[in-house]
């Protein structure tokens, strides 16, 4: 075989430059390919495939789809597409049925298959060989990143060495699975974003740049969204100021305003504790330990929360559950039952939706950070977004609301005294509707 030379730049969009070395280079298992029209991702994802199999004779493929029609058009021909850009078509032989790319030198193949059912992707085996390229196009048409992982755990076998393609266009809503996904930490995984302004014009063609600049000017959100691949959000969104990343531990040794925050189980639903740090100057909101666990009894509880609240400090927790409360104490812990009423969680979650940042550690936190960012408002039969905040998938939410329960009853009355907070924006009403019910008593129980 003779070798065949090309530029980079000839094949390669620059906003790809430093991806393509991070590939070489084995710096991560999972790439994530995001951006919009245009922005040739898919298109580099299939020539890195191409150019990894001639380089590597142990190496194979494997391409999806969710839906298996789609995969003809799309990634096979996406893929024969950089078998010609490379100018080694010769070296390659094409097969429709099964739909299949097979490298003439050595056998190796590029598969095909759409994830319908992804129990059968268990059968695939090569020759020769192990599956070395994964490439999921239009990621967002999966179910779930649990769909990923039962496709991957077959697939990524029996090699030293992996490399996996995610190419999308984000979806508008935050709270999608594939945008929420993207936001959490993975140090095997780096996300990647580009979008049609990095390509050269010649490359895409005058009309469609035309059509882009057209859409930017008649609809600005639309051409963010299409053209530039901005999660511009479908207005359901709650949280829009979460920030996902790692806290340091020199970070948490300087922490000063530490408070804790307690949520029962109730029969499925898990026990949630959360340990945050509030820094007032910044209103921004740390969130850096949880425990959350279903199938817990208050002893257990009691042990786990024992283990990290070494000092004793106090506990605030969800007055719903008095029993509990007064058992936890009689164990040791100080818990104090916070008060709540009709407007305790519309207050408390608009605290939490005004601060500058809410910055969760995802390592430590991983069920708070999922329930954060997929926190989103329902809609009603006409499709239109409910005013009220849903109770439902919320548990680590409302530990939170517990642990700052002092700040965000501040906040609630600053509102209240704000000029027109008429009616339902007025001054909240804390306190329990029974006044008999032990729960609105204040319990702790000190060593």
């Amino acid at each position: 075989m003779n070798d065949v030379e090309l530029k980079l730049s000839e094949i390669i969009a620059p906003s790809f430059y430093s991806l393509h070395k991070k590939i070489k280079s084995h710096l991560h298992t999972h790439y994530w390919l995001k951006g919009g029209r245009g922005s040739t991702k898919s298109s580099f994802a299939a020539i890195e495939i191409i150019l990894g199999i001639m380089k590597d004779k142990e190496a194979n493929a494997c391409a999806l789809r969710k839906v298996k029609d789609t995969l003809k058009d799309s990634v096979y021909e996406q893929l024969w597409w950089a078998i010609e850009m490379l100018g080694v078509e010769s070296y390659w032989s094409r097969s429709l049925s099964p739909l299949s790319l097979t490298y003439l030198l050595t056998g190796q193949k590029i598969l095909f298959r759409g994830a319908d059912k992804p129990k059968k992707i268990k059968s695939i085996k090569f020759a020769k060989g192990y599956c070395k390229y994964i490439w999921y196009e239009e990621l967002d048409e999966f179910n779930g990143i649990e769909e990923i992982r039962l496709i991957n755990q077959s697939l990524l076998r029996g090699g030293s060495e992996f490399i996996v393609f995610y190419s999308y266009n984000p979806p508008k809503s935050a709270v999608n699975w594939v945008n929420a996904e993207s936001l959490l930490t993975n140090p095997d995984r780096l996300v990647h974003h580009s979008d049609y302004l990095s390509v050269p014009r010649s490359w895409l063609g005058d009309q469609f740049i035309l059509e882009a600049e057209h859409l930017s000017q008649v609809n600005p959100t639309a051409y963010e969204h299409e053209y530039l691949g901005v999660v511009t959000g479908t207005g359901g969104e709650v949280f829009g100021n979460v920030q996902i990343r790692p806290i340091s531990d020199d970070e948490i040794d300087d922490f000063e305003n530490v408070r804790r925050g307690l949520d029962f189980g109730y029969a499925i639903d898990p026990f949630v504790y959360t340990v945050v740090e509030y820094n007032r100057k910044y209103k921004r909101l740390y969130i850096y330990f949880e425990i959350y666990k279903a199938g817990l009894s208050n002893r257990q509880a009691f042990e786990l929360m024992h283990a990290e609240n070494e000092y004793n400090d106090l506990i605030m927790a969800d007055s719903a559950e008095p029993k509990s409360i007064d058992e936890l104490c009689q164990y040791g812990l100080q818990v104090i039952g916070v008060k709540k009423g009709a407007d305790s969680v519309n207050f408390g979650v608009k605290w939490l939706q005004d601060l500058e940042a809410i910055v969760i550690d995802d390592g430590r936190c991983p069920h708070t950070a999922r329930e954060f960012i997929n926190y989103e408002l329902e809609k009603d039969a006409n499709g239109n977004y409910k005013a009220k905040f849903p109770d439902k998938n919320n548990h680590t939410i409302d530990a939170v609301r517990y642990a700052e329960n002092e700040e965000w009853i501040d906040y609630s009355n600053a509102v209240a005294c704000l000029p027109g907070t008429t009616g339902g924006h007025g001054k909240p009403d804390f306190d329990d509707d029974d006044e008999d019910d032990e729960s609105a008593k204040v319990r702790f129980w000190t060593l």
